[in-house]
């Protein structure tokens, strides 16, 4: 695979799966890369020197990916060739002790900001370029106290379904990567973490867990020549995890 001189968007892109998928574009020889992040400047800063030291110009994008500002300054550093919508948030707690706010919240992060991004980006992108929206197993699977980030990727890849075919006609692919566990900051958050670990580990045919590097593979896959016939797939990436009753 190669990308080289191609612009690049990551969303979430400071950290964890994000900061594995904007190095990994880097890598594969991506001109600039900007990353989106919430608010950790130092890890954003700590990013941005290995794009640069991996060969790439890096930029920020700081604030809620959800608002109408980020957007429009996603859509001023463009045109993009690549776009993944990495970044996600919400609440994790069981089904009736969520409260409104925190749905809209979820899901405007998780999925309608990949419509936002869309709507915003594509117009400038160029034939053969991709989006990528970044989903997980709860998307399909019910995960303890999971229910409102999970109906929020469910929503993440049925956007990328609609968006894969209205903006097929214009060269512009669109997928998704469903992930398993992986062992970021982000499980920092799940009251269950160790055993979500633990029992991954020991579930998981492929013997180990997911790692960022492994994600960031399959979304480069997704956006090179060699998927131009791939469109609006989850390519699930687990291990295997899944596929076991």
């Amino acid at each position: 695979m190669s990308f080289d001189g191609a612009s690049v968007l990551v969303t979430g892109g400071s950290r964890g799966i994000g900061k594995a998928i904007a190095l990994r574009f880097a890598e594969l020889g991506a001109k600039r890369v900007a990353i989106g992040y919430l608010r950790n400047d130092k890890a954003a800063e700590e990013t941005s020197e290995q794009l640069r030291a991996a060969g790439a110009e890096p930029q920020l994008l700081r604030g809620n990916v959800a608002s109408e500002r980020l957007v429009a300054e996603a859509a001023e550093l463009g045109p993009f060739d690549v776009v993944v919508h990495n970044a996600a948030t919400g609440v994790i707690e069981p089904a009736l002790e969520t409260e409104d706010k925190h749905w809209d919240w979820t899901l405007s992060a998780n999925a309608r900001a990949l419509l936002s991004l869309a709507r915003a980006c594509a117009p400038k992108m160029p034939k053969g370029s991709s989006i990528v929206g970044v989903s997980s197993l709860g998307s399909t699977r019910v995960l303890e106290n999971y229910v409102l980030v999970g109906v929020s990727k469910a929503a993440l890849e049925a956007v990328g379904r609609y968006l894969a075919v209205e903006l097929a006609p214009r060269g512009i692919r669109v997928n998704t990567v469903s992930a398993g566990v992986v062992e970021t900051g982000a499980l920092d958050f799940f009251p269950n973490r160790e055993q979500m670990i633990s029992w991954s580990q020991k579930r998981t045919p492929a013997g180990r867990l997911v790692e960022p590097r492994d994600v960031a593979d399959a979304v480069c896959f997704l956006c090179s020549d060699g998927a131009e016939m791939v469109r609006g797939h989850t390519l699930v990436v687990d291990g295997g995890y899944s596929l076991l009753a």
